[in-house]
């Protein structure tokens, strides 16, 4: 029988597989795999566990920022109540304000035409108890007399007139 190449081929790879089984390289490399395996495995639930926490981190921001807005709107919706009531508030002031100047100013013109009619009073009865005197003075006959009169009534008018002016 002649040895050819491919038995020996068959051998040799009959040693190799044997010295493999020998050293354990099958377990050795089952073992690295198992060992990736895991460690793959952990990295996919470590990741799992962050994508949780992420996911929860997100619904909380997301509730803060819709607390936010809710609370952004009560102020905005306070400011514009206090906005109001001010503008109110300075309305009826003006208003009250202006209306006691403006009674203020009926009670000078009130004052001041009281005042007026108390000097033409005057006016007129010091004209008067001047036209009196003077007639008293003058009183020598009737035609003088009734010349005088006329003319303390011409005068009276012309004094009142002249008060008026």
């Amino acid at each position: 029988m002649i040895i050819d190449a491919t038995f020996w081929v068959a051998v040799s790879f009959f040693i190799f597989l044997g010295v493999l089984i020998y050293f354990e390289i099958p377990k050795k490399i089952k073992d690295v795999l198992n060992e990736n395996i895991l460690n793959i495995k952990n990295q996919i639930n470590e990741a799992e566990k962050l994508k949780e926490e992420a996911k929860n981190i997100l619904s909380e921001h997301e509730k803060k920022i819709s607390n936010s807005k809710a609370e952004v709107k009560s102020m905005l919706d306070k400011a514009n109540e206090d906005s109001e009531r001010n503008i109110i508030k300075t309305n009826k002031e003006f208003h009250g304000l202006m209306e006691s100047r403006k009674k203020n100013a009926e009670d000078r013109i009130k004052q001041m035409k009281d005042q007026a009619l108390k000097d033409i009073k005057n006016a007129s009865v010091k004209i008067a108890v001047e036209s009196v005197e003077k007639l008293l003075k003058n009183s020598i006959d009737k035609s003088k007399l009734d010349k005088i009169y006329l003319s303390s009534i011409e005068e009276t008018k012309l004094a009142l007139k002249k008060k008026s002016s």
